[in-house]
């Protein structure tokens, strides 16, 4: 509400009143249904302890086991590397492209072609498109924003673990934490390597 004021020098001065409202809503008990992701305390039991890995899984690609393969929000691609192709006899496969990947510490790699592969995750299979490098990284496979779209996975590293949605309810995906410690720990003495070299 405004109110006229006082003339001062010709000039009136209007007062605004101001009125507080308070609004207050009762406690909502929110209920959590069988398909809802949620990541609970009792997630993170048996991790090894201080947490702060990166999230490393195994998946099946085709009928083959995968390991090292990392779960990355930060890639705006799926990668997997020549090697990978090469022991499961898949190289024929690989569709001729050529793209540069440039990475967080600004290095670059050129791409030797492109492959879709279905990927197995807990029942739910997706053909997921990676793109093939031939270079040296301590993980087979890089999971990016693609797939974790694509299969609607909720990651989480501080408990270590996958989430998403299947025909059948939510379903997990644990974290490798020995491995994520080993492939740092190499990253780590390869890093420290180099600089003792100068």
């Amino acid at each position: 509400m405004i109110f006229s004021g006082d003339e001062v020098n010709g000039v009136t001065f209007l007062v605004a009143k101001k009125t507080k409202i308070s609004i207050t809503h009762g406690k909502r008990i929110r209920e959590v249904s069988e398909d809802d992701i949620i990541f609970i305390e009792e997630d993170s039991n048996g991790l090894l302890l201080p947490d702060t890995d990166a999230l490393v899984i195994f998946l099946n690609v085709l009928d083959f086991k995968i390991k090292r393969v990392l779960v990355d929000l930060g890639s705006s691609t799926n990668i997997i590397q020549w090697r990978v192709l090469e022991q499961a006899e898949l190289t024929g496969n690989i569709a001729p492209a050529t793209k540069l990947l440039t990475g967080f510490n600004l290095t670059s790699v050129t791409t030797r072609g492109e492959i879709l592969l279905p990927i197995h995750a807990k029942g739910v299979t997706k053909t997921t498109l990676f793109e093939v490098v031939d270079g040296d990284m301590g993980y087979n496979v890089i999971l990016g924003r693609p797939w974790i779209h694509e299969i609607k996975v909720v990651p989480s590293t501080n408990h270590q673990l996958l989430e998403f949605a299947t025909p059948e309810g939510i379903k997990q995906i644990r974290g490798d934490q020995p491995t994520a410690r080993e492939i740092n720990a190499v990253t780590v003495s390869s890093s420290k390597g180099t600089e003792t070299r100068k």
